[in-house]
């Protein structure tokens, strides 16, 4: 069972990350709930995030693990095209995702993932 989410300065929700970069280092973050995933993980240097979260770039592209996909909802129809657009330049699998478009929320506390190769 995960630990007790923590609140952030303002009250809130803070649900544990567990990233691992392209050189298999794993990292342990907090994300502010209600805020899209890929803001923490720019933030922290990880991914670009170059489009600002329209789902237009690929530069937030992830790959979740342990069956979190139920809990970070189902790829948007945009999402989709541009994962379709990446296939050519990076490995596309079942469980990527844009971080962009990935809401955090209480129910992801210890999710796990890891940094696509950029392209």
């Amino acid at each position: 069972m995960s630990q007790p989410i923590s609140t952030g300065k303002q009250g809130y929700m803070m649900p544990k990350i567990t990233v691992f970069n392209q050189d298999g280092n794993e990292q342990s973050l907090s994300a502010r709930a209600g805020d899209p995933l890929m803001e923490t993980l720019r933030d922290e240097g990880l991914v670009e995030g170059t489009c600002g979260g329209a789902a237009s770039c690929g530069t937030c592209h992830i790959y979740l693990r342990d069956n979190w996909s139920e809990k970070c909802g189902e790829r948007t129809e945009d999402e989709g095209y541009m994962l379709e657009g990446l296939e050519e330049h990076v490995e596309v699998k079942d469980v990527s995702r844009l971080a962009c478009q990935i809401i955090v929320n209480d129910e992801m506390d210890g999710i796990s993932l890891d940094i696509a190769p950029q392209i």
